[in-house]
Formats: C-alpha cells, structure tokens, sequence
C-alpha cells in the first residue's frame, strides 16, 4: 500500500500532523518507537504552559493527543526505523517489522536532552529533575534549585528561576562560562544565584522527590552536598537526525533545516517539532509544525 505520508515520530508534532492528515483525508501512517505516544511530555510531571489545559501532566496530554489521532481513525505502528530511502520521489521507509512506501515524509523525531548521567537522574526525572525550567520552573516558587550547566541556556534558566525561587545554585564545570556576556552579568548581579564554579554534580539524591546533590569541587578536591528541591539540566540538547543525515541538510549541531512550512531540502519530505531548526522548541510550537507539514504536504501533492 502507498500511503500519502508517513510520519516518524509519535510526539506533540507527529500526533498533530497525524490528526491534521486525517481531517485532510489523506492516507496517513506514524510509526514511533516507543511504547506509548506523547515524546519528551511523557517525563514532564505537569505541563503548565499549553492553552485551555493548566497543570495537566505530561502522561495525560500526550494521552489525549493520541486518543485524539484514535478518534479520527489514523494508523499508528509501534516498530523502530532502521532505514530510509528515496526512490524517484518515493519515500521507501524500512523498519524491524516491515517495508513501507509514501510519497511524502515527516520527520518529528524530536530530540533528546543530554544527560549528566549520574546516579539519581533517571530515576527523579519528573520529580524534581527537569531539563526545562520555562516548562517546570513555576512549581518550585520559593524553594531552591539547582541549575547544570555554562551555555546560553543554562544561565537563562537560572535568571527566570531567580525571580521566583528563593536561591538559585548555578553549577558548572569550568572556570568560565560559555554563555553571552550580558547574561554572565545579570547572573552576577542577582542577589539569589549562587555561583559553584569549577565543580560538577556526582549525584542527585531524593526518594520520590529531589532532595539534594552531591557537588565535587575540582579546586578543593572534595565532595559537598547542597539541600535543593530541584535539579534543571541545561547541557545541551541533540536532534534524533542520525537517520537522515546525507538525505536531507541539516545545521552544524543536527537540526534538520526546515523553516515554518516545515519543507527540507529534499521536496516530500518535512521536518516537523524538535528535530527542525527553530526558536522555541514547546509543546505548542511542536503542534503547529505539525499542522504545518500537512498544510504543505498538500500543496506539495495537488501542485
């Protein structure tokens, strides 16, 4: 069976495009590799920034993407991608359990957070652990937290946590941050950030919640342990792009180029949600990019 599009990836892009596709009538398939829909949601205690559904937990809205794509009947096969190739303008997708063919791809993968890898991470994720602090940040009102990492991000996840926390510890691994200059200085200045530089984590700790970490300081070369309610990883993060790369152009970091319409460079195939270069990787602009790949795939198809 020729399908009119096949969508990788099961997250907040891969299920908007799913419904979207459907009300388009066109034939759709997702294929995701993990057991249950939602993507990076599903490690989200409670998602409080999508309109009309405040404090709703990742588990539960990634739940009512997918039972929305149910409704409208999409075609959902739960198998890992192991290659893909294009054949005139045939999209030939190969997987463990089966071969199949569309004329246009959306790729939403999303990406993936990199992760410290210490003991206690895995385990707290959702509890206390998050690599999103404009996701996450507002439940940790008046408590106090600890920040990961030296870049961009991390020391603007340390200024918005600042206004509402009541200490920030910021913790990086060099002597220097990598971050713009004007943010380096506006951390210094908050009164409520606490710099532990030349030092990195060794170990989150907590039961059911976060309840401290275990800092090693290279200068000193000894271990401290710092009482904090929660832990905002921001080391980076990687597009899961290993699978087209060659096919379609991708940026110096992975990020597969692709600008609103969601179109790559290689006509048919879409890139849609986390994997694709853009401002704001959120729910909400996940789920537009969704809904813009079908609003292209269209026209690319009835031109």
């Amino acid at each position: 069976m020729m399908y009119d599009v096949i969508i990788l990836g099961s997250g907040p892009a891969g299920m908007s495009a799913a419904i979207y596709g459907q009300r388009a009538r066109l034939r759709t398939l997702v294929i995701e590799e993990k057991p249950l829909s939602g993507g990076q949601i599903l490690d989200t205690y409670e998602v409080d920034n999508y309109p009309g559904l405040p404090s709703i937990s990742g588990f539960e809205l990634g739940q009512k993407f997918r039972g929305h794509a149910d409704r409208l009947e999409a075609e959902v096969v739960n198998t890992q991608v192991t290659d893909i190739q294009i054949e005139n303008e045939k999209k030939i997708v190969t997987t463990k359990k089966e071969t199949y063919e569309a004329k246009c791809l959306i790729l939403a993968t999303g990406a993936k957070h990199r992760k410290l890898g210490v003991p206690g991470e895995e385990k707290l994720t959702g509890m206390g652990v998050s690599y999103c602090a404009t996701c996450d940040g507002a439940f940790f009102k008046e408590k106090t937290v600890a920040v990961v990492g030296g870049g961009d991000v991390a020391l603007e996840d340390a200024l918005f946590l600042a206004r509402g926390c009541e200490k920030v510890y910021l913790i990086h691994r060099r002597d220097a941050f990598r971050g713009a200059g004007i943010l380096q200085e506006k951390v210094r200045e908050a009164s409520n950030i606490e710099l532990v530089m030349d030092s990195h984590v060794t170990e989150i700790h907590g039961e059911n919640q976060v309840s401290a970490v275990t800092v090693y300081h290279k200068k000193e070369d000894q271990e401290q342990k710092l009482e904090v309610q929660g832990v905002f990883i921001a080391v980076g993060i990687q597009p899961n792009s290993e699978l087209v790369q060659g096919l379609v152009e991708q940026d110096e970091e992975g990020y597969i180029k692709a600008g609103e319409d969601t179109r790559t460079s290689e006509p048919g195939i879409f890139a849609a949600g986390d994997v694709r270069t853009k401002q704001l990787r959120q729910v909400v602009t996940a789920v537009a990019d969704g809904a813009n790949a079908i609003t292209s795939i269209e026209k690319y198809m009835f031109r």
